[in-house]
């Protein structure tokens, strides 16, 4: 069969909107492969990078305000986490969470030789490489390639997204970009698509040309399978209106079926605040802690908290000292919030930032990201971490 360069885009366009499905999707269309307690990570970027120092505040040190002193929030106005330290005023869900125990936070996280680009920096993010190496696959794709070498219990990872990140792509297998699960299903199944596939004869097709077409059928396969188990238990809970909320909402109804999903991706942002950053970081944080909130009260409610993890990274901080426009410029060391009912070590579990001891006016990292994704790894999926990430890490106590 034989079809025209704007048939071939049409087919193309929707292979991108799954990402090339992984092939392994199909073997696990059986409710009772999923097993009691499956952990499930579940990753949030919080893309531009974000400012840690007025998330996670030095309330309590003079060289934050004198670095700070339009930009710096005032004690009285922070979220107390304790005597030193305070939270993003709009970060009340976080603060909720802090005092039940829910809440991890590692402070100056971050990798040596720490480069300032945003497309730079998240590829190592993404990929988990060293500053001078560059990879071609993403961590969490290596962990679907690791998990699947023989297929007896595939893995799947899901990004509630219309384009794949980097960190979902692996050697072999990648995960799957669905931003909804009904619209991909309902494009999925057009008679359009359905009629090519079902016309589709191999002997003479180009190497591309085959590739589409498998990957249109792993396509409409997947699709039909991740919406009908979407509608097996659709959560009932109020969820904010924004896009993160509808996004983890999407999320809670999936980890509520049948699916054996155990990794979920998903993002907000912009953070990247060189101007305005006072309202940037107070709209986006407002819109983050109260679709977090509604997402582990939904959670709780179905016993379902002690057995997931959400995480979240952003690609590097700010500079300490604020510029000109009512920003911060690019930085290095971040913090990183742990959220789940199965955390060992809870509230601030390192020291915070020393304003005493900066490289050239940035914040030096004491936490390698690389040994948090080694923790979640080896402790929380039971995966190969050092297979994955390509050496040992140690591993941290949080869990």
């Amino acid at each position: 069969m034989y079809f025209k360069r704007k048939e071939f885009i049409q087919i193309g366009s929707l292979a991108t909107a799954s990402m090339f499905l992984p092939k392994f999707l199909k073997a696990f269309e059986r409710p009772e492969m999923v097993p009691p307690g499956n952990k499930v990570m579940v990753i949030l970027q919080m893309g531009g990078g974000n400012d840690g120092l007025n998330t996670v505040i030095p309330v309590r040190n003079d060289l934050y305000y004198k670095a700070r002193p339009k930009l710096g929030i005032e004690r009285t106005k922070a979220l107390a986490l304790g005597d030193e330290a305070g939270l993003h005023p709009a970060l009340t869900g976080f603060k909720e969470l802090f005092d039940d125990g829910s809440l991890g936070i590692l402070n100056s996280v971050g990798y040596p030789n720490p480069d300032r680009s945003h497309f730079r920096s998240m590829d190592i993010w993404q990929t988990a490489s060293n500053s001078n190496e560059y990879l071609t696959s993403g961590w969490v794709g290596r962990y679907l390639d690791a998990q699947c070498k023989e297929c007896d219990k595939p893995t799947q990872a899901i990004e509630i997204d219309d384009i794949l990140s980097f960190a979902m792509k692996g050697t072999q297998m990648n995960g799957i970009a669905v931003k909804d699960p009904q619209r991909l299903y309902g494009t999925a199944n057009e008679k359009y698509f359905k009629d090519i596939n079902k016309n589709h004869v191999s002997e003479n097709d180009a190497p591309l040309t085959e590739y589409l077409y498998k990957t249109l059928a792993e396509t409409m396969s997947s699709a039909d399978y991740i919406f009908k188990q979407s509608k097996l238990h659709p959560t009932g809970a109020d969820y904010p209106k924004t896009d993160l909320g509808k996004n983890l909402k999407t999320i809670a109804s999936l980890i509520f079926s049948d699916i054996n999903t155990k990794v979920y991706y998903v993002s907000i942002g912009s953070f990247d605040t060189h101007v305005g950053q006072e309202n940037t970081q107070q709209r986006l944080f407002t819109e983050m802690s109260d679709a977090v909130q509604a997402f582990v009260k939904d959670l709780k409610a179905n016993n379902r908290f002690d057995d997931v993890m959400l995480f979240t990274f952003s690609e590097f901080g700010r500079r300490v000292s604020q510029n000109a426009s009512g920003g911060t410029d690019h930085g290095t060391a971040n913090n990183m919030f742990l959220i789940s009912g199965g955390l060992k070590k809870k509230g601030l579990i390192n020291a915070m930032p020393d304003l005493n001891d900066l490289d050239q006016g940035d914040l030096k990292y004491k936490v390698d990201f690389k040994n948090v994704y080694a923790t979640m790894l080896h402790k929380w999926l039971g995966a190969d971490d050092q297979a994955i990430l390509g050496k040992q890490f140690d591993y941290l106590d949080f869990i």
